[in-house]
């Protein structure tokens, strides 16, 4: 799987913010009637990653983590431009295409454990979705209502072609995030560690699935100097530490000690697994506004 815990991608109390609950508790959704109005005059959202994850090889614990029997099935995190809005997730909003036109089964969805705030992007598909060899899964679409979390866009209509499972895992999203908005939970499945207090600027950063290092264990100091951000006035940084770990998700804080704008951030090759063993490319992503 390339996933966190499920996805592996991954608390202390955060000096730069308050500690809060989880944004959402909410169940993994099984429901495979679209029961979300469209709602009116809503922008189109966008699918930035859809990440073939384990081909039935969901562990058994996933039927207690994720939903019952969810065990032995596949498993694709997907990533939207923005936050959703949980009540509007349900598991009948995603088909699956294979290469040969099949649609997978949904079986739940899920958007645990990349519930801290700001990170409500990545959902979780449980099911069966083809074979990697014979006939892999080619695209996901949502065909049901899934709203953002603030109201403004509506994903009915968004679609994107498939990770294969063999691709190592990238980077999807850089973003600043003001240091009074970054709150860490206090503790339990998702909840991920923040920056130091010294901290000046934090860059949350998403991967396509889960990393961790090579031996299986969480990023150290090597791993966090194979991240470079790359500044407007030129000159690139290392953060000097990491937040958002041991939750099992497949998000990063970078905490810098500069306060130069950044524009990029960018990671080295061969350095990360998912759980699947395959080795990060090099990846970057620009910083969005």
């Amino acid at each position: 799987m390339k996933y966190g815990f499920f996805w592996v991608v991954a608390v202390g109390l955060c000096g730069c913010g308050l500690v809060q609950k989880p944004v959402n508790e909410i169940a993994p959704n099984l429901d495979t009637t679209d029961r979300t109005p469209a709602g009116a005059g809503l922008a189109q959202g966008r699918i930035l990653s859809a990440f073939f994850g384990l081909d039935n090889k969901l562990p058994l614990l996933a039927g207690w983590r994720v939903c019952s029997g969810a065990g032995g099935k596949d498993g694709m995190p997907v990533v939207f431009d923005r936050e959703v809005n949980v009540k509007t997730v349900e598991a009948g909003d995603f088909v699956v295409v294979t290469r040969s036109g099949a649609r997978g089964t949904m079986h739940c969805v899920t958007v645990m454990p990349a519930a801290d705030a700001g990170e409500v992007r990545t959902v979780l598909l449980v099911g069966e979705f083809g074979s990697a060899t014979a006939d892999p899964p080619a695209s996901v679409e949502v065909m049901g209502n899934l709203i953002s979390r603030d109201g403004q866009v509506n994903y009915r209509g968004a679609k994107i072609a498939v990770t294969p499972l063999e691709a190592g895992p990238g980077l999807v999203i850089a973003e600043i995030v003001p240091l009074e908005q970054v709150k860490v939970r206090e503790g339990g499945w998702g909840a991920g560690s923040g920056c130091p207090a010294d901290t000046r600027q934090i860059i949350r950063v998403v991967w396509a699935g889960g990393v961790r290092r090579k031996d299986g264990d969480e990023l150290g100091d090597y791993e966090r100097r194979q991240y470079r951000v790359e500044m407007e006035a030129g000159k690139a940084v290392t953060p000097f530490a990491l937040g958002d770990l041991q939750d099992g998700d497949n998000n990063h804080l970078l905490c810098l000690d500069t306060n130069d704008k950044p524009k990029r951030v960018a990671f080295a090759a061969g350095v990360l697994v998912d759980p699947n063993k395959d080795v990060n490319p090099a990846t970057g992503v620009e910083i969005s506004q």
